[in-house]
């Protein structure tokens, strides 16, 4: 018998062991403790991984919503967020696929839209090999997790990103 599916899946990516590259994880981690504490249990899951692979197309199978989750270089703000629609691109046989290319492969395989995703970039500058997330990296990851929260719990339905 399949268990049911949350509604609500978190998407994080990023390398742990290379600094800000770390944030997707990080912000992966929080959510796991804030979603017992919210009694949000059984309404979302979170999933992280290195990178986005063809196989992730899977996970989004009989949800309502999909946060994808990563670090991003070149934003002004602490993080962005942006709604995102099934595109081509990216190299399917590749290892490492953009969101809009998972949401593609869902598409295919399923014959309909995939569950409405958005991406949320969070600021980052320093992926060096070994080195701790930055100190302005982890200020944003704290703002990013206040929203994801508000996301998680209904507040957010929309790309809403605060001034």
């Amino acid at each position: 018998m399949n268990e049911p599916v949350a509604p609500l899946l978190v998407l994080a990516w990023g390398n742990p062991s290379r600094g800000d590259d770390a944030l997707g994880p990080m912000l992966a981690e929080r959510l796991l403790a804030q979603a017992e504490a919210a009694s949000l249990a059984g309404r979302v899951e979170v999933l992280t991984d290195f990178q986005l692979q063809v196989e992730h197309a899977l996970d989004l199978v009989g949800r309502e919503r999909v946060l994808f989750v990563d670090a991003a270089l070149d934003l002004a703000e602490p993080f962005t967020v942006r709604p995102l629609q099934a595109a081509r691109g990216g190299g399917i046989g590749s290892h490492a696929l953009a969101p809009e290319a998972v949401l593609q492969v869902y598409e295919d395989l399923h014959g309909h839209a995939p569950p409405a995703s958005t991406l949320l970039a969070i600021r980052a500058s320093a992926f060096e090999l070994g080195a701790a997330p930055s100190v302005q990296a982890l200020k944003d990851l704290d703002q990013a997790v206040a929203w994801v929260c508000r996301w998680l719990t209904g507040e957010l339905v929309t790309e809403e990103v605060p001034a």
